[in-house]
């Protein structure tokens, strides 16, 4: 429909030339003398150029998109390179290049960005490289780069979209984390190692066949020299399950910095080869019940740059009814505002529970209200452990227990 329209417009502004080229001669033969005939000649180079033009397509252009940003991290530059290839060298003043996404985000962001003009003449490539700084995190469509041309005075103007769809993918900040041990029950008896490590690599009590999966680092080297077998390490075990990292994904003035908190806490999870289990909850429910290497990781991180504040029940609502809270012994909560309902229904949907830790996200310099000192008395008294953090102190969230 939008194509016909865009026709029929085309159409009209030909007619509207093509009748001013035969009202100005028309003119000229009647009314004759100098000043007519110089009219009818001024106007005609112009109008058969815009008649000629008419003729032209544009559809024929080539467009090509380099995206130069590998990997794109909250805050960061975008540099776009776009390249534009005719086939003809007819002669055009000039060309409008536009940018087509709809990621309200990045129209917001830089609407003005997306969109030049380029003196063209009788060259057939051209460039246009755009840089956009702070991106915006998440995923940004590209669909595709609208041309427009026009004659000189704008009689005949033309568009053409060339559909170019790529996806820019803006992942959420990291900071390097403090990584402490907490206190996990073994056989034996008590100790402390990073928490949620399914073995504790640490302490060896045999060896066994090697199994698809199992770490370089715990391959038994000086059996296989011997026996030319590969033998793996068997590590004493733990009665814990791996931590489980809940997100709250409710609406919130800090869920952008509880996003990159919970970056940055499975960053650290993964980087001092423990394992954790992950789940989000929202308008849609992401769940990876073992967080161990980098292609999980990267899994997640994708995860976390399209990630919306879109909870629109009561979390205590939706979470007791989630089977993966069910065997969960030691909860990592990352929110941006707790709850009475949130304090009582993690007990109620992990029936195994013995360690709750808390991570409340909040601005920095920000004062909290009377309404939340209460709720974080009511989780402390019912055994949770509390970290109040604004962004700068990320890097010691492991450290600050009982900071509020």
């Amino acid at each position: 429909m939008r194509r016909i329209k865009l026709s029929f417009g085309l159409g009209w502004r030909l007619l509207f030339v093509i009748f001013l080229l035969i009202f100005s001669f028309s003119f000229a033969m009647f009314q004759g003398g100098f000043v007519s005939w110089f009219i009818f000649y001024t106007v005609l180079p112009f109008a058969v150029y815009s008649i000629v033009f008419f003729f032209i397509p544009i559809s024929k252009i080539q467009a090509e998109r380099y995206i130069q940003t590998a990997q794109i991290r909250k805050g960061g530059k975008l540099v776009v390179t776009v390249k534009l290839k005719r086939t003809s060298r007819f002669p055009m003043l000039y060309l409008v290049i536009k940018e087509l996404t709809q990621s309200p985000q990045l129209i917001r962001h830089a609407e003005s960005q997306l969109k030049t003009v380029k003196m063209l003449g009788i060259r057939q490539t051209i460039e246009w490289t755009y840089e956009i700084d702070h991106m915006p995190r998440g995923e940004h469509a590209l669909d595709g780069v609208e041309i427009t041309v026009s004659d000189f005075f704008g009689w005949v103007k033309k568009s053409v979209v060339l559909p170019l769809k790529q996806t820019v993918i803006v992942y959420p900040n990291v900071t390097d984390m403090i990584y402490m041990p907490i206190e996990t029950r073994y056989d034996q008896g008590a100790a402390a190692s990073p928490f949620a490590i399914v073995k504790d690599t640490t302490m060896a009590v045999g060896v066994r066949d090697y199994q698809p999966g199992d770490r370089v680092s715990w391959i038994h080297w000086k059996s296989f020299a011997r026996t030319q077998t590969l033998r793996t390490k068997e590590f004493e075990d733990r009665q814990s399950q791996d931590l489980f990292i809940l997100m709250d994904r409710k609406a919130s003035d800090n869920f952008e910095e509880q996003i990159e908190l919970t970056a940055s806490v499975l960053h650290a999870v993964v980087r001092n080869q423990a394992s954790a289990a992950f789940l989000s909850l929202g308008a849609s429910r992401f769940y990876f019940p073992a967080i161990q290497g980098e292609d999980q990781l990267q899994r997640t991180m994708f995860h976390l740059a399209k990630v919306e504040a879109d909870l629109k029940k009561p979390i205590e609502q939706v979470l007791p009814n989630d089977p993966a809270m069910s065997n969960a012994t030691s909860v990592l909560l990352i929110t941006g505002d707790l709850t009475a309902g949130l304090i009582d229904a993690i007990p109620r949907a992990a029936k195994n529970l013995r360690q709750c830790t808390v991570f409340i996200v909040v601005k920095k310099g920000e004062k909290l209200s009377k309404q939340a000192i209460t709720m974080h008395q009511l989780a402390r008294s019912r055994g949770m452990i509390l970290h109040v953090l604004s962004q700068d102190h990320f890097a010691n969230a492991f450290t600050e227990v009982g900071r509020s």
